[in-house]
């Protein structure tokens, strides 16, 4: 074995060049062990970023939820005010006056009408009410559902963002715990070898190649060692990079999205709470007219005007009763009983005894009839008598007033297809015409049938064409005698009746000499009892006699259902005088005689 100076000169240099390489080698397991504790310090900083992402995302979905939670509140609300807009329209609806009915007459009193401007100023309230549904359905409820999609959607992007970021960290944090791991295995394994290398250098039996070889291993572990210890310092830069990116760049711009996102939400909840005071502020005015309305219309309640009504509704017309006279049947007892005087205080005695009762009687007309009374309203005091006539007048007139505006109408149709012929045949519209024609007569002879009750119960003279209906019953016995006279005559219920427009005047006048001489070469009728007259009645129609008020006259003929009584004055005047007008006293023998002829 070689000891000599050459050898001691090749063996130093590798010693002092191994030496270098292990106190390299302590150096970088020393470093190592200090950024192992330097990243296993940053680690609970690295899973609390973990941490407050999740919080963060807790958060916001508890934002989400209370937006859901505010908008479900708007809805609710909105069908509040649809369901109370609509019973405040039934409401009003259901206590509107019915048509044709006791309500609707009664709008004519200011406070019913007041009554109806309120319940049409709570229909306007109703929509009012609907504008505040409508409004904040469309400007929150929509407009917040379409947001809180659009929210979910971008807190879904911010946080798949930092997840992505936070996974990204993570694996670099991996890569480089591998590097380290495999820095360190390497670094022992170098140890390992120098040490085998030392042993083998120092034992005298190992042979000089097994000491090579060795040495080869130590070198080769040590390479190695060393491509891991630059490895691991390039991952430990670039991740210490990305680790200062990912805390200090993109965490914080992704929490500053997620804090905007939610900012955002906020104030996107504030305005959507003062859209919802605007909304109900807008109607206010408009709720307040309404109210005004209200307050305007019962202001204008004429306590005075209504009872005014109330007595031209009920006016009866008649005159106050005069005081009842003092009866002394004690005269009766003192008279001389003779024959005349009996005969005289059968009549006078039932006369005296009515006279009484006719006198503080208010309505002698009164009768119990069945369904709406008779047609010309005799069963009504005067006054409302004239009103209901009158009103049935006016009817009339309206009604031949909207006839005469068809025929004018056809007419001029007419007119139009007999300039052209193509457009129609004017013939066809003369079936029409005639037709309107015909009604229009009828209602003309209603019309003056009805003012000829209007006449009698105003007390004027009624019209030289209404005659009573006795005359119209003698002009239809002398029909026959008189060609074509009076063919279309119509009696009233009243005596009256109407002519025919296109009547000859001649055959008028011989119609009413043949009535006349007929009527006075009647034979004299025997008297079948008494009347008194109730009212005064002045008989100017043909037929008819004048009576005043009190006046005893004699009955010859009863009334046959038309509403005449036939009377005589003095054997030699003698007419027709109304029924109502006069208390009929029938003496018992006639009556007798007519109730077993009946």
């Amino acid at each position: 074995m070689n000891n000599g100076p050459s050898a001691l000169s090749q063996e130093e240099p590798c010693k002092s060049k191994l030496y270098i390489t292990k106190q390299h080698v302590i150096l970088e397991l020393t470093l190592h062990c200090c950024t192992t504790r330097m990243a296993d310090e940053t680690s609970p900083w690295r899973r609390g970023t973990k941490d407050q992402f999740d919080n963060l995302d807790k958060h916001m979905q508890g934002g989400i939820e209370f937006v859901e939670r505010y908008n479900k509140f708007v809805k609710d609300r909105t069908d509040i005010e649809l369901n109370y807009a609509k019973q405040l329209r039934n409401l009003s609806k259901k206590y509107q006056p019915k048509k044709n009915s006791r309500e609707e007459e009664e709008q004519k009193f200011t406070s019913c009408q007041a009554f109806v401007a309120l319940l049409n100023e709570m229909n306007d309230y109703a929509g009012q009410h609907e504008v505040i549904a409508e409004n904040m359905s469309g400007l929150i409820f929509a407009e917040l559902a379409r947001y809180i999609q659009e929210l979910k959607q971008e807190k879904k992007m911010h946080f798949q963002e930092g997840r992505r970021a936070q996974q990204y960290i993570e694996s670099c944090w991996k890569q480089l715990e591998a590097s380290k791991r495999r820095f360190e295995r390497d670094c022992k394994e170098a140890e390992r070898a120098q040490q085998h290398f030392e042993k083998m250098d120092a034992d005298l039996n190992v042979t000089k190649a097994d000491v090579e070889k060795a040495r080869q291993q130590a070198h080769t572990r040590h390479q190695m060692a060393s491509d891991s210890k630059g490895e691991y310092c390039s991952i430990l830069q670039s991740f210490n990079k990305e680790q200062h990116e990912h805390y200090y760049t993109n965490i914080p711009n992704i929490f500053q999205k997620i804090q905007d996102l939610d900012e955002r939400r906020i104030v996107r909840i504030g305005d959507s709470m003062k859209t919802f005071s605007e909304v109900d502020r807008k109607v206010i005015p408009i709720i307040g007219k309404c109210l005004d309305e209200i307050t305007k219309a019962a202001e204008s309640i004429d306590e005075k005007h209504d009872t005014q009504l109330v007595i031209e509704a009920f006016k009866s017309g008649f005159e106050q009763p005069g005081d009842v006279e003092f009866e002394d049947y004690s005269q009766v007892m003192k008279r001389t009983v003779s024959e005349s005087s009996l005969s005289n205080s059968r009549s006078d005695g039932k006369q005296d005894s009515k006279s009484g009762k006719s006198k503080g009687k208010l309505w002698p007309f009164i009768k119990k009839n069945k369904g709406s009374g008779p047609e010309d309203f005799s069963h009504l005091p005067p006054e409302q008598r004239r009103k209901k006539l009158q009103q049935k007048i006016d009817e009339i007139n309206k009604e031949i007033q909207k006839e005469a505006d068809q025929r004018d109408a056809l007419t001029k149709m007419k007119d139009v297809y007999i300039k052209n012929p193509q457009m129609g045949d004017p013939n066809s519209v003369d079936p029409r015409l005639a037709e309107i024609g015909q009604t229009i007569e009828k209602l003309r002879q209603e019309s003056q049938k009805f003012e000829a009750w209007l006449a009698e119960a105003e007390g004027r003279l009624p019209t030289k064409t209404d005659q009573t209906r006795r005359q119209s019953e003698m002009f239809e016995l002398q029909s026959s005698a008189v060609n074509n006279c009076a063919q279309d005559r119509e009696s009233s219920p009243d005596g009256s009746y109407t002519e025919e427009q296109s009547q000859d005047p001649q055959l008028k006048v011989a119609a009413q000499s043949e009535f006349d001489d007929e009527f006075d070469d009647e034979e004299m009728l025997a008297s079948i009892g008494t009347c008194k007259a109730m009212y005064p009645f002045e008989g100017q129609n043909e037929g008819t006699i004048t009576i005043a008020e009190g006046e005893t006259l004699s009955v010859i003929e009863e009334d046959k259902g038309d509403g005449w009584t036939r009377v005589r004055r003095n054997e030699d005047e003698e007419g027709y005088v109304p029924t109502s007008y006069v208390e009929v006293y029938l003496d018992k023998t006639v009556k007798g005689k007519l109730e077993q002829t009946d």
